[in-house]
This record gives structure tokens, sequence and C-alpha cells, in this order.
């Protein structure tokens, strides 16, 4: 039997949410977030993107609607994981996608609903023409997914918190 592809939507954070998920203070995220979270979310692995995301909005308010936010099950009616793009477009209309879904929810599809919604959110943009994503060499899952998608490998980069990282892009 085929597994279906679950509905999901990417749910936005506010500072509030951004800065107590990068604290890992469960409550006070969720006090503040539009959907219950889980505690791996607000645990160490994800800590240091929070803070990220915490700063760049506080900085510049318009990347709200664009960077990480919550991977949300809209049957199952739970956090799954984060998902979202690095920023805002920048000049040259590039966007990075960027997603982690909760271990205790791989290997269900939720990762090829988040990227496809983003994919979508992409296209949808007139402002976006190349949207970006970086794999470590390692990580096969993550590269099987992009591969469906037309990415093509255009350099190699690396990165101080995941080492070695391909790049791999294609046209909104």
């Amino acid at each position: 039997m085929e597994q279906q592809t679950p509905q999901v939507r990417i749910v936005h954070l506010t500072v509030p949410t951004f800065a107590a998920l990068a604290a890992g203070d469960l409550a006070a995220a969720e006090a503040a977030s539009p959907v219950p979270l889980s505690g791996y979310l607000a645990g160490p692995d994800n800590s240091g993107v929070w803070e990220r995301r915490r700063a760049q909005v506080e900085q510049d308010p318009a990347d709200a609607d664009w960077v990480t936010g919550i991977i949300w099950d809209e049957e199952q009616r739970v956090s799954v994981g984060r998902a979202g793009f690095h920023a805002k477009p920048d000049a040259a209309g590039l966007v990075e996608i960027g997603y982690a879904v909760d271990p205790a929810y791989r290997r269900r599809g939720y990762a090829r609903a988040a990227f496809e919604a983003l994919l979508a959110r992409a296209a949808a943009d007139p402002l976006v023409r190349t949207v970006r994503v970086t794999i470590s060499p390692d990580n096969a899952a993550s590269y099987g997914l992009v591969a469906q998608y037309g990415f093509t490998k255009v350099g190699e980069q690396w990165d101080d918190e995941d080492g070695l990282e391909i790049i791999y892009e294609t046209d909104a």
C-alpha cells in the first residue's frame, strides 16, 4: 500500500516563540505559539536555529513570513518538525530551504510534504527566481528527496555548525 503524503502547513512564529524555543522553555513557547509544540522543537538540536531566527526577525520583521516555522500536520493536529526559508528572497531572487523532522515522525512523508509546501510558496512569489538547498554529503535521505525536484549541484560550502555541505539549486 502506497503511503500518502500528509497534509501539512508551515506555521509562522513570533519573536517571543523563537526566544522561548531557543531557551528550551517549552511552556513559554507553547504559550506564545499558535499551535501546540513538542519537546523536540524546544530541544538542544534546534536551539541554534531558533536563536538565529529570533535575532533575524527582530532585526527585519519582513523575514517573519519566510523563516523557519513549525511543520503542522493538519489532520493529526500535531507539530512534526520545523521548516522554512533562511530569509526572504535576496536581491537575486534566491531563497534557501531548511527543514528537520522530529525523529518520532520520520519516514512518514513529512519532509516531502514540507518541502513541497515550500517549493509551492517559492513558485508563487514573483520575487523568487532560484531555490537553494544545502545538504551534508552523508545525508542520503535529503539528497534522495531534492533530486526528485530538479535540483542540481552547483558547488560546496563549509558551514561552521554542519561542516561540509553540497549546494543544490533549481529555478523557482
